[in-house]
């Protein structure tokens, strides 16, 4: 046929651009246990849905077109459990997934498509930032920025407004433009022995003699329990694609919608009336608060974000009666629940991501205030514990507080409690709101007539019996200060109650947004 020439020349081109860096360098990638970057994109999308996007693509670079098969990213359109994503993957075969002029113009495109169209954005990052010969030199800098003053600019690809969900997952080395889209993304997954900074160790080294280990520089450990940029850490390439399919069930595709429903399995509260199980009897008393919580949501349903991170408090995903909530809950079990800087910033960001895709939130108090001290204050204590109010006062979707036993000072106020705008607040008869604890009080407020007393140790009985009386729940539920005191069993159909009552039927549950453009990272 007269095209035949033609199109198999076209097929030559398309089986090249498919194999990468070659069969060399794929066979290494299985070595080493990963998947490479077409691997990675099959597990993660329902089968056969990819459509590649950008396969021709190679670099500008003058000789580098052979070398460079689709410019080191794979990228493209599929399905994920039935819904359209985008997603864009480093082949770490071509040029060790370094970023080029076009490579960067292919990601950008696929980015713009999906927030255009609203579809989640998933980037799979493993390799360097810019590739150094295309970068260096003044011209070489400069049209890495872009050349007009359109969408086609280094500032407006690096901008980003949470209006639908970002992804991305650190899954090897990964230096420069990898960490700057981690820096951006709603939700960030890293595997173990993966590295993730803003240079690598040998630039480090050239550059400031400073000799460091990957995994001190930037490893899991580093980001899931020091800096709390990475939301969630898996052994492998496989775990971390389950993770990213299991975190983007509980979001819309864009924030215009609500989440997708799921049924709700078997069994779901079925233990609730045996909650009080996981509560000690004694008010000061560590305990692990995610067994209660799991009691109250769907079954299997509770998904941790920054588990590592601020671990005086917990932030989740789950589900009530198949829909999609996030859960705010103070952990005894660290700090004796009071919350730290870390835990401040990791609530502010969870804030952010449930506002801006209309899931709403549930608190659980159980904490002693803020941590204070010399160091929370050299950390800006203050200023955060601002911040984290002025996020909550800007939040539009439902807020329900559930009060279960101790929640006192400012840190009250902070988890949604009275004059903050939550639709609901109720406590447990088990609880203590106060501004301090007993113990605290009675030292403060009475210290000199402690000192006088007869018995000291009688008279501090008896005011603490005092002061906790004027903690008791009842007394803010009689001037309306919460809506209700429940037994702790209703805790569940109190919130799914709660829950329908408070989506508002004229917005759909659809919120306003206004922390969708609030900073990703802290």
């Amino acid at each position: 046929m007269e095209y035949d020439e033609t199109l198999a020349d076209l097929e030559h081109r398309r089986t090249r651009a498919r194999a990468g860096g070659g069969a060399a360098k794929m066979a290494r990638v299985k070595a080493g246990g990963k998947l490479n970057a077409r691997e990675r994109i099959d597990l993660l999308l329902d089968p056969g849905s990819f459509s590649e996007i950008g396969l021709l693509a190679h670099s500008d670079m003058p000789g580098d077109a052979a070398d460079t098969p689709a410019d080191s990213k794979v990228a493209g359109f599929g399905k994920l459990a039935g819904r359209r994503i985008g997603v864009v993957a480093s082949d770490f075969t071509v040029k060790a997934g370094t970023s080029s002029r076009v490579a960067a113009r292919k990601e950008h495109s696929i980015a713009q498509l999906c927030s255009r169209n609203g579809y989640p954005y998933v980037y799979l990052g493993e390799g360097g930032g810019a590739r150094m010969p295309d970068i260096m030199g003044s011209v070489g800098l400069a049209t890495f920025g872009g050349t007009t003053a359109d969408d086609d600019t280094f500032v407006r690809a690096l901008t980003r407004y949470r209006d639908n969900p970002m992804v991305v997952a650190i899954l090897g080395d990964a230096f420069g433009e990898p960490t700057w889209h981690a820096c951006l993304a709603d939700f960030v997954v890293m595997t173990k022995g993966s590295c993730m900074a803003v240079s690598g160790p040998r630039v480090l080294e050239v550059a400031t003699g400073e000799k460091l280990d990957p995994e001190e520089l930037g490893g899991w450990k580093v980001h899931s329990g020091v800096t709390g940029m990475v939301d969630a850490v898996a052994e492998n390439d496989a775990e971390a694609l389950d993770i990213i399919k299991r975190f983007l069930s509980y979001l819309p595709s864009n924030s215009n919608e609500r989440a997708p429903r799921q049924s709700v399995p078997p069994n779901s509260g079925v233990t609730m009336p045996n909650i009080l199980d996981d509560l000690p009897a004694r008010i000061s008393k560590a305990y692990n608060i995610i067994p209660l919580l799991e009691r109250v949501v769907d079954t299997g349903s509770l998904f941790e974000i920054k588990p590592r991170f601020g671990k005086s408090l917990v932030t989740a995903l789950a589900r009530l009666n198949g829909e999609s909530v996030g859960i705010i809950a103070n952990q005894p079990r660290h700090l004796g629940g009071a919350l730290d800087t870390d835990a401040i910033d990791k609530a502010v960001s969870f804030l952010c991501l449930c506002d801006s895709f209309n899931i709403p939130l549930v608190f659980f108090h159980d904490m002693p205030g803020f941590l204070v001290g010399l160091e929370p204050e050299r950390k800006r204590a203050a200023a955060k514990i601002m911040t984290f109010l002025e996020a909550l006062g800007q939040v539009t979707v439902p807020k329900i507080a559930m009060i279960i036993r101790k929640s006192y000072g400012m840190a009250f106020y902070n988890m949604g409690g009275t004059g903050t705008g939550s639709d609901f607040i109720a406590a447990w008869p088990t609880a203590e709101i106060g501004f301090v604890a007993d113990k605290v009080g009675v030292n403060v407020v009475y210290g000199p007539q402690l000192k006088a007393a007869e018995d000291p140790e009688a008279e501090r009985v008896r005011l603490e019996a005092l002061m906790q009386r004027g903690n008791s729940p009842y007394n803010v539920a009689g001037n309306y200060l919460v809506h209700d005191i429940i037994a702790p069993a209703e805790t569940r159909s109190y919130l799914v109650n709660c829950l329908e009552i408070a989506f508002n039927s004229r917005t759909g549950g659809i919120g306003k947004h206004y922390l969708r453009n609030w900073p990703k990272k802290f």
